[in-house]
């Protein structure tokens, strides 16, 4: 896989910067973490050489400065609003979050429930932190939030919030996801700490939208594609514009509220430290772009990955059309279609072929192999093995696996565990081919070519099993599929039959 982006120089640099940003106030930096801050697999798609956690990493680097605060928003709690990726509630993610960060080395001083007005949910989440002897501060719901500043800049407003006690230069504030009030959080510590004589500063770290590329460039095309459900549009920063001369990008939720912020920072300082939404930014992201076409590429792919999962969504009902025809307009504007994507035909070529089921997976080298439906194996099982045969260079019609083991297998589904498909899913496969390996060398070396998955393309010409979306997940191998079902389903149950 080509690199377009320098990983080691981001580090460095990005390091650097939040280090001068700190200086610029009274040792004491508010930082909004916006995105993920570990695992974020859409920033090391769309930036090929981007590690998923480089910004922990980043962190990790300034960690003798550093300290977390997670939020969380008590209305998220009410509603037990659960990570889409993950599959777990935003509760359950703080404490995973919690535990993430302290296994690597950083400081998480503390819990913030943010926007609470009495839920009891929310109440019985904190008794539960404070058990686990977790600190834990409340914020309130305030009215007119965010336009009302003379209301939330005052005793009233951010006044009734809890002071968070923190103890360090750097005080990052993440969350489990969007909407989390990480923003109100970083304003009202301003606040408290404005009233103990400390002028303490604001910042946002978010490498999307990348500020200093071009409006329309692929990156940014694919950050809006990923933000489809969020309505999110890129945009000119006027306000840089008019105080500079100099065109950068940002996204509208930013520039829409920064005249708010710059009445709250008035109201606090009595005056602004900042000229722009794009000033706030502390991201270096895009002065370490290596390689401008293989980032273009990557994000044009990236777009057309955003558009299946969107039909996918749209056929289970977790999203409307409007979140379809946007990411469509993102298509045009990055000059591409579903034929860009070499395994769609081919998946679909095979599909015809066979009069069944089919997919495709472009191995690194550039070589596609495909996988049909039998009675043994689905295509996506069919599809695993075949791959694996082609990178250990097994001759295709060599049994890696033998009928004998697969029957078993069917038997123990069918009439022991009431499944109605007899056919072996990506993970049964897996471990039919693990338990082969230990008496057949074929199969040894088959299985060892599971790490050069990573990073590969597939797609199959019907939805697939939530267990086989899952497998292709773990195998980080980079999957679309066709938006329609191989029979009309009777019971869908959230991401497939």
């Amino acid at each position: 896989m080509k690199i377009g982006f320098d990983n080691d120089k981001y580090l460095t640099m990005q390091s650097a910067h939040i280090r001068e940003r700190i200086n610029q106030f009274d040792n004491k930096l508010y930082l909004e973490f916006g995105g993920k801050l570990f695992d974020d697999y859409h920033a090391s798609r769309v930036l090929p050489g981007f590690q998923p956690d480089s910004k922990l990493r980043m962190l990790k680097e300034l960690s003798d400065q550093a300290e977390i605060v997670i939020v969380i928003s008590a209305g998220d709690i009410e509603k037990n609003k659960v990570r889409g990726d993950l599959g777990i509630t935003y509760d359950s993610d703080v404490l995973r979050l919690r535990e993430a960060y302290i296994n690597s080395g950083l400081y998480v001083g503390s819990v913030v429930i943010t926007q609470y007005a009495g839920q009891s949910a929310a109440d019985l989440f904190k008794t539960r932190l404070e058990r686990l002897g977790i600190k834990v501060y409340i914020h309130y719901l305030i009215p007119g939030y965010p336009s009302n500043v003379p209301l939330i800049v005052s005793d009233e407003g951010y006044g009734k919030n809890d002071y968070i006690e923190t103890t360090r230069p750097l005080v990052v504030i993440t969350a489990p996801g969007p909407g989390s009030g990480k923003m109100a959080t970083c304003l009202s510590q301003l606040y408290h700490e404005h009233k103990r004589g400390v002028r303490a500063g604001y910042a946002k770290f978010e490498t999307f939208p990348i500020w200093n590329i071009p409006l329309k460039h692929p990156v940014n095309l694919a950050y809006e594609a990923a933000t489809a459900d969020l309505n999110d549009v890129n945009m000119i920063d006027p306000f840089h514009l008019e105080a500079y001369g100099v065109t950068t990008v940002n996204y509208n939720r930013d520039v829409e509220i920064f005249p708010v912020l710059c009445a709250t920072f008035e109201r606090i300082y009595g005056e602004s430290p900042y000229k722009s939404p794009t000033d706030m930014g502390v991201n270096m992201a895009g002065h370490c772009i290596c390689d401008d076409e293989v980032c273009c590429e990557a994000s044009r792919q990236e777009i057309i990955r955003r558009y299946y999962d969107s039909l996918r969504r749209l056929l289970i009902g977790a999203c409307t059309d409007n979140e379809v025809y946007k990411i469509e307009m993102l298509m045009n504007q990055a000059g591409v279609t579903v034929h860009d994507r070499a395994v769609v035909d081919a998946a679909l070529a095979k599909a015809d072929e066979t009069g069944a089921p089919a997919a495709a997976l472009e191995l690194p080298d550039g070589r596609i192999v495909t996988g049909k439906t039998s009675h043994l194996l689905g295509a996506s099982a069919a599809l695993l093995l075949n791959a694996l045969k082609a990178l250990a260079g097994i001759d295709h019609e060599r049994n890696v696996i033998s009928p004998e083991a697969i029957e078993p297998i069917q038997k123990l589904k069918v009439n022991y565990l009431g499944s109605k498909n007899p056919r072996l899913h990506t993970d049964e496969v897996l471990i039919a081919l693990s338990v082969s390996a230990a008496t057949d060398e074929c199969a040894q070396l088959a299985l060892d070519q599971l790490p050069r998955l990573k990073g590969c393309q597939a797609h199959t010409s019907v939805m697939v099993s939530p267990v086989d979306i899952q497998q292709f997940k773990r195998l980080s191998i980079q999957a679309t599929f066709e938006a329609k079902y191989e029979k009309k389903p009777v019971f869908v149950n959230g991401s497939g039959v």
